[in-house]
């Protein structure tokens, strides 16, 4: 007998500049490496409870405005981020070794893009957004968990194409 697996749901910030939802949707099968996670809250989320197949709200930190553009879906769980090991990247930390490392990352994969992208003022509208952690006040984590009405609130709102 099959055994049902509960996913999760949850909301990774990129800066559109650096790296966009178009660019995953572009980039090889449509899946890249989610690295550069410099926060242990953030890494303890990927690290101790993303899932394969777990769906993600993708969203535009620092643009104008900041809105969920689309969605992903984890296509490979928690393993070690080599980045950190690199002195020529920009998410390098001599404090992370290969025998122990401190930082890890996910790999994820295009799903949707939002025919509308929904603003955060659009988002601190909606009722079944209340208790939202992108909506709290000072809220600063790049990968935060969402439930399910979140998810499939804005995912309906947002369209996808």
């Amino acid at each position: 007998m099959a055994v049902a697996t509960k996913f999760k749901y949850w909301l990774m910030k990129t800066e559109p500049d650096v790296f966009s939802i178009d660019d995953l949707k572009a980039s090889q099968d449509g899946s890249t490496y989610w690295d550069g996670v410099r926060n242990y809250q953030a890494r303890n989320f990927m690290r101790d409870q993303m899932q394969f197949n777990d769906r993600v709200l993708v969203y535009h930190s620092n643009a104008n405005p900041s809105c969920v553009v689309g969605t992903a879906r984890i296509c490979k769980t928690a393993y070690p981020d080599f980045t950190a090991w690199d002195p020529q990247d920009p998410h390098f930390d001599p404090k992370s070794k290969a025998d122990q490392p401190t930082w890890y990352m996910v790999d994820i994969q295009f799903e949707s893009k939002f025919s509308m992208p929904l603003s955060l003022a659009q988002l601190k509208q909606l009722p079944n957004l209340e208790g939202m952690e992108l909506l709290r006040k000072g809220s600063r984590l790049s990968v935060q968990p969402v439930t399910k009405l979140q998810f499939d609130t804005i995912f309906k709102l947002g369209k996808p194409v």
